[in-house]
Formats: C-alpha cells, sequence, structure tokens
C-alpha cells in the first residue's frame, strides 16, 4: 500500500481519538457523579495523547519530524513513550469505573502504577537482547498495555451499560455496549498484530500476516475501530444531558409541587381567617342584637314610661331628648349589628342582600345605586355567598370615598355552572394601583375571589368609571366540602 495511503489512515486514526477526547472534555461539566467525571477525564487523555502519537507516527513515516534524521533516537523514544503513557491512561479509566466507590485515589492509581513498573521493566529485559530495540520496544508496549488497557476499558464500558440500564436510559446503554466493542476488538486484534519483530509471537502473528488474510493493512483496521469508539462515546455522552434536563426537570417540578403546597397552605390559612373572621362576626352581631339591643330597647321604654309620668316641662323635655338618643343609638346598633352579618344574606339569599345593602348605602350618601340580577338565583355554599356580599360591600364602599359617582350598578348574573358578580360606576375612575401603592382593599377582594376558586377583573380609567367583575364557579358539594372541612378544623 502506499506511503500516501497510510498516511491518510494515520491521519483519520489519529483524528478519531483526539476528537473523542475533546467531546468527552466538553462534556464533563455537565457530569454530576465524581467518580465516572474522574474516569471519563482519564478517557479524554487517552483520547488526545493516543490522536497526537498516530500524527507524530505518520509523520515519522513520512520523515517529516524536525531533526529525525539527525536525532532519530530521540524521536523514537519520544514516541514510545506517548504511546504508553496513553495506554496507561485508558487502564487508569477502566480501573476507575471497575473498582469500588470506597476506593480511595491512591489505590485506584496502584494497578496502574504496576502496568507501567512492569512495562518498564520489560523495557530493561529487552535492551540489551535485540539490536531492533525500537521496533522491539513498540511490540512489548502494544502486548503489555494496550491490550489490557483495552480490555479494562473494554469491561468498564459494559459496567456502565448496565448503570445507563438501571437509570432508564437503554439506548444509551447500546451505545455504551458497541464502543466496548470497539475498544475490545481495537486492543485484542489491533493490537496484537503488531509490526514484524524478533519478539515473539510478532514474528508470526504480525501485521504482514494481518494484511494477507484480509487483504487491507491491521492500521486501517484499527482506524475503523478508533472512528466508530469515537462516535458510539460521543452517542452516549448525551446521556449526561438528557440526565442534566431530567435533573433539571426535576427539580423544577419540585420547586412547582412545593410551590403549589405553599399556596395551598396560604390559601387554607386564609380561608380559615375568612371564616373565622365571618364566625366572630356572627357572634359580635348576635350578641349586639341579644344584650346591648335589648338593654338599650328597655332603657328607652323606661324613659317613655317615665316621661308619661312627669308633668314638668323641663324635665319631660330632657327625658324625651335621653328618648331620642336611645332610639337613635339603638338604631346605629341594628345598622352596626346588620353591616357584621345581614339577616337577609342566611335568610333571603345573596340578591336581598345586597338590595338591601345598596338601599342603607343610599340612605347615607348622595348615590343612586341598582341592583340588577339575571337569571335564577341558584343555591351556593356559605362561603361564595358571603365572599360575593363582601366583594360587592367592600366594592360600594370604595365608590362612596373615592369615585365621586353619581350612579352605580351591581348586576348578579346567575349561570348553569358559575354566578358572576359585576360593580360598575360613573365615577372619576383611576389608574391601576403600582407594587409602591397597593390597595389593600382590592387586595383583599382578589384573595377573597382566590379563595372561592374564582376570577377578578378590574377595568377602571381616569374619567371613565370603574368595572369590577367577579366570576366564580359553582360547584355547591365541593364547596360545601370545603366550608365543613374548615369548620371542623
Amino acid at each position: 500500500m502506499s506511503p500516501e495511503l497510510i498516511a491518510r489512515i494515520f491521519f483519520f486514526y489519529g483524528l478519531a481519538f483526539f476528537c473523542m477526547g475533546l467531546a468527552i472534555l466538553l462534556e464533563l461539566g455537565r457530569i454530576s457523579d465524581p467518580r465516572l467525571k474522574n474516569a471519563l477525564r482519564m478517557l479524554a487523555f487517552f483520547g488526545l495523547l493516543h490522536g497526537s502519537h498516530e500524527w507524530v507516527e505518520m509523520f515519522q513515516g513520512m520523515d517529516l519530524l524536525p531533526g529525525q534524521l539527525t536525532e532519530p533516537v530521540a524521536w523514537q523514544g519520544l514516541r514510545i513513550a506517548i504511546l504508553a503513557i496513553s495506554f496507561l491512561g485508558l487502564a487508569g479509566f477502566g480501573i476507575s469505573l471497575l473498582t469500588d466507590n470506597r476506593w480511595s485515589r491512591k489505590r485506584m492509581w496502584a494497578p496502574v502504577l504496576l502496568m507501567a513498573l512492569l512495562w518498564m521493566a520489560g523495557l530493561v529485559v529487552i535492551r540489551p537482547r535485540y539490536l531492533e530495540f525500537w521496533n522491539v520496544a513498540d511490540v512489548w508496549t502494544r502486548y503489555a498495555l494496550a491490550v489490557p488497557a483495552a480490555l479494562l476499558a473494554a469491561a468498564a464500558l459494559i459496567s456502565l451499560r448496565i448503570t445507563f440500564r438501571e437509570a432508564g436510559m437503554a439506548r444509551f446503554g447500546r451505545d455504551s455496549l458497541f464502543a466496548a466493542l470497539a475498544l475490545a476488538a481495537y486492543g485484542v486484534i489491533g493490537q496484537t498484530f503488531t509490526n514484524p519483530s524478533a519478539l515473539p509471537p510478532s514474528t508470526v502473528i504480525n501485521s504482514d500476516l494481518f494484511f494477507e488474510a484480509f487483504g487491507f493493512p491491521v492500521q486501517l483496521f484499527r482506524a475503523v475501530m478508533a472512528i466508530l469508539a469515537t462516535i458510539f462515546v460521543v452517542r452516549f455522552l448525551r446521556a449526561f444531558e438528557v440526565e442534566r434536563q431530567q435533573r433539571l426537570a426535576k427539580l423544577q417540578a419540585d420547586r412547582l409541587t412545593e410551590a403549589e403546597r405553599r399556596e395551598a397552605l396560604r390559601g387554607e390559612l386564609l380561608n380559615r381567617v375568612v371564616q373565622a373572621q365571618e364566625f366572630e362576626r356572627q357572634r359580635i352581631a348576635r350578641e349586639l342584637h341579644d344584650e346591648t339591643g335589648q338593654a338599650l330597647t328597655a332603657i328607652g321604654m323606661g324613659l317613655r314610661g317615665i316621661g308619661e309620668r312627669v308633668s314638668e316641662s323641663e324635665a319631660a323635655g330632657h327625658l324625651a331628648h335621653l328618648e331620642k338618643l336611645t332610639d337613635h343609638a339603638l338604631d346605629e346598633l341594628q345598622r352596626l349589628i346588620a353591616g357584621l352579618r345581614p339577616s337577609h344574606l342566611d335568610d333571603l339569599g345573596l340578591a336581598a342582600a345586597l338590595r338591601w345593602y345598596a338601599g342603607e348605602v343610599q340612605d347615607r350618601a348622595p348615590l343612586n345605586i341598582r341592583v340588577e340580577i339575571e337569571g335564577d338565583e341558584q343555591s351556593m355554599s356559605g362561603l361564595i355567598k358571603v365572599g360575593l356580599f363582601r366583594v360587592a360591600q367592600e366594592a360600594l364602599t370604595n365608590v362612596v370615598k373615592h369615585a365621586s359617582a353619581a350612579e352605580a350598578v351591581v348586576r348578579v348574573h346567575y349561570r348553569e355552572f358559575e354566578v358572576q358578580l359585576e360593580v360598575a360606576d360613573d365615577g372619576i375612575g383611576f389608574d391601576a394601583p403600582g407594587a409602591d401603592r397597593p390597595s389593600w382593599g382590592l387586595i383583599g377582594m382578589q384573595e377573597r375571589v382566590a379563595l372561592m376558586g374564582g376570577e377578578f377583573e378590574l377595568s377602571s380609567q381616569r374619567g371613565q368609571g370603574t368595572r369590577i367583575t367577579v366570576t366564580v364557579p359553582l360547584d355547591a358539594q365541593l364547596a360545601e366540602e370545603r366550608d365543613h372541612a374548615i369548620a371542623t378544623g
């Protein structure tokens, strides 16, 4: 075979291993297992160094190395050293993956050091016995280091295949297996058929025998195995990117689950606070009605009775004034009780409670309020009923305080699976509140709507009024179960 063709084979042979080393180095940052990372670092070292050796051998065969003709021994020694060190790196890769995790780093290097000592001892024995020392040294290096190192690396890749399969990445395990087979063939076949030399069995089993048997040089076989090994190594390296993406996805899923859990816990706590608030309002309203209201009623009746018996005009006037103050206090108390927990809401439903509250607001403020009910009123849980009433109450309070409106409309739309509350006014409107100046009233309404599993929408522009729309799903059974769970704690 022509020297030019052999040179091309050496070039691609070296390029394959060199590219494998570069690809591994680029992927090292994505590997989380420190033991695997250290092992692959050794494989990258082998790829870069062994690829460089093939290029040195290529230039040596073409007589293109600087000073090659004047200092041939130096280049031969350098080439053999690079060859030996590269295969020691390959052996280190295999041993790192095959040894137990409990082995220390020094203990893992012990077999590599032993291989190096045996190789050097062989060179010492070979040196005085063979005239063609460098050729025999090349053969001895392949026998003593290349073959066992390739077998160790192949066994390590097979063990890596098992790891991939256990991780649910069988396709990358197949790539690892094919890379192992390519390296095993490269070591057992490619490095056994060495250059002819005086060192047995290379006297018979050599590159000449390989060419006679198969019709192409053993260097071509080595190059093909190197390319296949590189392809499959690069293919299974993608597993670490997949693993990284899976870890990121799991981390994101865990964060999402934790956020949902916290949001659910926050919603439950807020729900309990709202329920406790409503229960406390109901209790206070009942206490005021039963105790304070009855006491004021009794006082008013007593003052009226005394006034009928007192004839002096001045005393009668004082008594009449006290009676009016008592009646006024009683009226204010009744209004306060109704604001805390309107009986209309429990007895007559949401529509009646909204009409009553609209009348109360119109009595206190110059605001015309229309209440419009669309659809047939449907049964809903206490949480939804009270929540919608409180949203309307807060919205109308904001209209009175801030909108400078002449008219407001409260609309309730009953649909098959949802209820919609809309409060609109013709006031001055406003810009949406920023994060630096939050509107606690709006935040409170949004929190209530979120507790009901509904949607809150605010629409307002300066000079064009304000519209608040709340849509709540009507899932009566779910709502009742939630109310029951909150009430029982």
